[in-house]
């Protein structure tokens, strides 16, 4: 039996198993089915259902226990075939809108409020990562004297995100020297994205003039800090642990233990939020479907959001045993309204 051979009553019943499994966070029973749904099977119809849908992977039972439980293979079917994506409630949508709105000035706070709004209503872990820049399209250079031998680098991106970074002289700095060089720098730069940039910094200013140099060579030498994205780890925000904790299936220490793992090693969440920036659509991973081990006991939901020609994602993630129609739904708004936001900013 494959996915497109189940017939309505192995899906109805697998559709009650996986809701039941969600709610209670218990292996479901034929008579726990039978009491629950209205659906005009005995509980030893309901069993001998149950017990193909098992045969085919799309649930298992744990241990000695009469109840079952979904798996991998029976969640996805869910999410793609069984499931009805919930609308979120106008109150819900107030408070989201409210609050967003009410950080309108900064991407950063925004972003800070959106990773916060996902962790408490959903109660999962939060995650959003902050825009990256490679596909920014530099718009302009600020040069700004500290001291004799040191300036601070202001970049500005199109889409209007903002980039500072302090560099070390090996020479004394006249102020004299600084206008003509940023002049410089943002005739040749203006228009390019920051990687064609960081490519083709070098030859673009082979032909600079002798009393110049000095400053271009420190951007040659610091062409990837300058011109590039903050290491990974300093690119997310990542909330809402204690809300996870709270879930049966983290009781025991080994469970308990993996979350605080899973939080400290950020890279692991990262790239699986970079995977939502191939699609526009929300993106879904389940279980085994995500490609470290360690991800094997949680799903992830995610979403691209847009900043001009850049983007980041934000989504959470979970125990399995998630309220999936009602979270896809609300990392799709937020995500929505962060994208609307931030245009009508720029």
């Amino acid at each position: 039996m494959n996915n497109e051979e189940l017939n309505d009553r192995e899906k109805n019943i697998l559709r009650f198993i996986i809701q039941q499994f969600i709610l209670t966070a218990n292996p479901v029973g034929s008579k726990n089915i039978t009491k629950k749904y209205d659906i005009g099977f005995s509980p030893a119809t309901v069993r001998n259902i149950m017990s193909d849908l098992e045969d085919s992977g799309f649930i298992d039972h744990p241990h000695t226990s009469a109840g079952r439980i979904p798996t991998d293979k029976g969640y996805r079917f869910y999410v793609d075939s069984l499931m009805d994506v919930q609308k979120l409630r106008s109150s819900e949508m107030g408070i989201i809108n409210k609050s967003l709105e009410t950080n309108l000035n900064e991407t950063d706070e925004l972003l800070k409020v959106a990773s916060y709004l996902l962790s408490s209503i959903t109660h999962q872990i939060a995650c959003v990562t902050y825009p990256k820049l490679d596909s920014g399209i530099f718009e302009k250079i600020q040069i700004i004297q500290l001291t004799s031998l040191r300036i601070l680098v202001v970049i500005t991106i199109k889409s209007g995100l903002v980039k500072t970074i302090t560099l070390e002289l090996n020479s004394d700095l006249k102020t004299s020297q600084l206008s003509p060089v940023e002049q410089l720098l943002n005739e040749r730069l203006t228009g390019l994205s920051l990687r064609e940039i960081r490519e083709t910094f070098k030859e673009r200013f082979s032909d600079v003039e002798e009393n110049q140099h000095p400053i271009i060579r420190v951007f040659v030498d610091s062409i990837d800090k300058i011109f590039k994205d903050e290491q990974r780890g300093e690119k997310a925000l990542i909330t809402g642990a204690k809300n996870v904790l709270r879930q049966p299936e983290f009781e025991n220490p080994e469970s308990f233990q993996s979350v605080i793992e899973l939080i400290e090693d950020k890279d692991i969440i990262i790239h699986i939020l970079e995977k939502s920036g191939d699609d526009k659509q929300v993106f879904i991973s389940i279980g085994s479907e995500n490609e470290n081990q360690k991800l094997n006991e949680y799903s992830f939901i995610s979403k691209k959001y847009e900043l001009g020609e850049i983007s980041g994602s934000l989504g959470i993630v979970g125990p399995k045993r998630m309220e999936y129609s009602k979270v896809i739904a609300i990392v799709d708004y937020i995500a929505r309204m962060i994208s609307e936001i931030l245009k009508n900013e720029k």
